[in-house]
């Protein structure tokens, strides 16, 4: 008998207690019902914060041309088309970046698929203007070089930007690792380097669907007979809508070894 009445008390306090938002407060002292179930609350069952981290993709397709190819020394005119895969999620991010090119010359032709890169970012956020991402990234090997001597390189970043109400000030920073061989022949030797570049520029949103910014960037070449690439670009951001975007992009080579000109046009799709 003694048993029947506990597990009568029993159930009595079970229905006694009820929490129909699940959030582990009691339906008798929660001042915010149907709170979600994905929401952290505090002792009167309000919502702190949500345990939902925003994440996104988008897919990016793009073509460029550019009227010189620094290794071969010659005026070369070059089409290029790309695929760009980017995942977002909180402060985290991913990005697939693949392409491939056709160069012609009087004396050069070659075409094939560049080397892809996979790459990973995590942005900190200071204070509410500044802005700083680091990176790190793998460049497989999928050019398919001549010399048979293309191996994997790695590469690391960080980026800063600081806002000032509708403009802002970045600057950039990127090392690789070049793995590929050395070159030693009878009538040619090429010799590889690891690369430095930076850049820095300026920005302006001249509405929130249009932002445009001015940047100067410097880079080692990876050959080591060959002089740094420099060159000055303008850039060009439209948001067409909630879900579409597109660029614009113009270098003006400065140093012999970069292109003289090269422009670039891309289409993307955010979901």
């Amino acid at each position: 008998m003694k048993t029947v009445i506990m597990l009568l008390l029993g159930s009595m306090m079970l229905f006694a207690y009820t929490d129909m938002d699940l959030d582990g407060v009691d339906d008798a002292v929660d001042k915010c019902p149907n709170t979600p179930i994905t929401d952290l609350v505090d002792a009167n069952g309000c919502s702190i914060k949500s345990v939902i981290v925003e994440q996104h993709y988008d897919i990016i397709l793009g073509a460029s041309y550019s009227n010189m190819n620094y290794s071969a020394g010659e005026q070369t005119d070059t089409y290029t088309g790309s695929v760009q895969l980017d995942y977002y999620r909180g402060s985290f991010s991913v990005q697939l970046l693949t392409s491939w090119f056709d160069s012609d010359s009087d004396s050069y032709s070659d075409s094939g698929t560049n080397d892809t890169t996979l790459a990973a970012y995590y942005r900190f956020k200071p204070t509410s203007s500044l802005t700083l991402n680091l990176g790190a990234g793998i460049v497989f090997p999928t050019y398919d070089s001549d010399l048979s001597n293309n191996n994997t390189d790695f590469t690391a970043s960080a980026n800063i930007s600081y806002s000032l109400k509708n403009a802002n000030l970045f600057a950039g920073y990127n090392y690789t690792v070049v793995g590929d061989d050395d070159i030693h022949e009878a009538n040619r030797t090429i010799l590889y380097q690891n690369t430095n570049s930076f850049s820095v520029g300026a920005g302006y949103y001249f509405t929130p669907k249009i932002y445009g910014s001015l940047s100067y960037y410097r880079s080692d070449s990876i050959y080591k007979s060959i002089e740094d690439i420099e060159s000055l670009s303008a850039y060009a951001f439209y948001s067409i809508d909630t879900h579409w975007f597109a660029t614009a992009s113009y270098a003006y080579g400065l140093s012999d070894s970069a292109s003289d000109n090269y422009v670039a046009l891309r289409v993307g799709y955010y979901f």
